[in-house]
């Protein structure tokens, strides 16, 4: 059997989707999954020695990619900005002038962790909401939620108020 990637592609394509689409029940999943398994597949194909269990490889790829993206989705839920409009803070634009960036930088270091990545991604290096959703794996509204809330526990923190929040939680 030929193992060049053209081939394997017109071969199992249609077979990986049908599996990833009962699996996901999401079109848009299904083909983000089986492109995924093409992907690995580009990366690490390489490495199976017995040609023969190339179908098998596949199916178990796609079945783990699956999975990860399940426990991904559970760790980090992705919630749409505008469903998130009463959860996020308003902040006045004379709070914000009147910030040292020290007492930011010391903010910064108590906001919660799952916040305070994406924060510093954005606001320290300058990276978009695209660069921080891949970098951290998560998806893009996650992304800008995850930011909104930080900026709030910053928001708080810098107020005075966030200090007594958090000590409530511990």
């Amino acid at each position: 059997m030929s193992l060049d990637f053209e081939s394997l592609v017109a071969r199992y394509y249609s077979s990986l989707y049908k599996f990833a689409y009962s699996l996901t029940q999401a079109e848009a999943d299904a083909c983000d999954l089986t492109q995924q398994t093409f992907y690995i597949w580009a990366i690490k194909g390489h490495q199976l020695r017995d040609q023969s269990k190339v179908k098998t490889w596949l199916f178990t790829t796609l079945h783990r990619e699956f999975l990860e993206s399940r426990r991904r989705h559970t760790r980090f839920p992705h919630f749409e900005l505008d469903q998130m409009n009463c959860e996020l803070p308003t902040v006045s634009a004379a709070s914000v002038n009147q910030l040292d960036s020290k007492a930011v930088m010391q903010a910064l270091a108590q906001v919660d962790e799952v916040y305070k990545g994406p924060l510093s991604l954005f606001y320290l290096r300058d990276c978009s909401y695209k660069e921080i959703a891949e970098i951290l794996e998560i998806p893009m509204g996650t992304v800008k939620s995850r930011i909104a809330r930080g900026i709030g526990q910053l928001h708080a923190l810098l107020a005075g108020t966030g200090s007594e929040q958090r000590k409530e939680k511990q």
